[in-house]
């Protein structure tokens, strides 16, 4: 089985066909972009599917698009990873309600050169400091990511404006996470990652985690069912025993039993 990504032109004939399709038996999951390419959805959805016949799409986006896609009523389930702006989601009155799912951490990869002198800082903010007084290349995603707004939260605590150096040492690729990763290393820059995507990731050469530890790289993942008062499209039944699911002993147990090279990517929090 292989998780169903779905591109804007396929989303909008599936919504547009709405009537056709056996809406009870499907639901649309706008997500971020690290649980699907770290395996995770190839994981855990044909243990859901099996078990209640519903038939789970995945659109796996940076979380800011996910976020604007179920703005824009084109999903029944958000599962992405910036806590203020899921927040704001359901403050809007976009979402129902917002759950703890699991989480990971964040991490700083680099060249074994290391030309600036980082490897083994457990600081995120001194290392990014570091990093920028040495003028090192940094490879960011600049695409509104969870993974970029944590990177960007990180730099205005450091009073640093990477953007001010846009096209000189700082890099902005506007891709995901795996396109990033491939750019920094193919540039020989510092890139900041979920641990998911580092640990699944393939390309990696001689680059490896130089930073990590400091809690401000905690990274928490959360999922919301789209509000079906605003957005009569949505199927909310099916959107719900999906977060039952996911948020049951069963569903958490799956998570955390998801490794990749005998490493565990995800950890459950949801009773937390």
């Amino acid at each position: 089985m292989t998780v169903k990504l779905l591109g804007s032109a396929t989303l909008a004939a599936l919504l547009a066909a709405g009537a056709a399709v056996a809406q009870d038996d499907a639901i649309i999951v706008q997500s971020t972009t690290s649980t699907a390419n770290s395996g995770l959805y190839d994981h855990l959805l044909p243990m859901f599917e099996e078990e209640t016949g519903i038939d789970v799409n995945v659109v796996a986006v940076g979380t800011g698009q996910a976020i604007q896609n179920a703005r824009n009523c084109d999903g029944d389930v958000l599962l992405v990873h910036a806590k203020p702006s899921e927040e704001q989601f359901v403050a809007d009155g976009m979402g129902v309600e917002r759950f703890d799912l699991m989480y990971n951490d964040f991490l700083l990869v680099g060249p074994e050169s290391d030309p600036a002198g980082v490897a083994g800082m457990e600081d995120a903010q001194a290392a990014l400091e570091q990093i920028a007084g040495s003028g090192a290349p940094f490879a960011s995603r600049g695409d509104d990511s969870g993974t970029h707004k944590k990177e960007m939260s990180l730099w205005s605590d450091t009073g640093v404006d990477p953007t001010a150096a846009s096209g000189e040492w700082y890099r902005e690729t506007g891709s995901g996470m795996g396109a990033t990763l491939n750019a920094g290393v193919g540039m020989g820059a510092y890139v900041m990652t979920d641990r998911a995507t580092w640990i699944s990731f393939e390309n990696k050469g001689d680059f490896d985690i130089l930073v990590e530890g400091d809690e401000d790289l905690f990274n928490q993942y959360g999922v919301i069912l789209v509000n079906p008062e605003q957005c009569p499209s949505v199927n909310a039944a099916a959107g719900q025993t999906f977060i039952d699911w996911l948020l049951s002993d069963e569903g958490q147990e799956a998570i955390g039993a998801y490794e990749v090279d005998g490493q565990q990517l995800f950890f459950p929090n949801a009773g937390a």
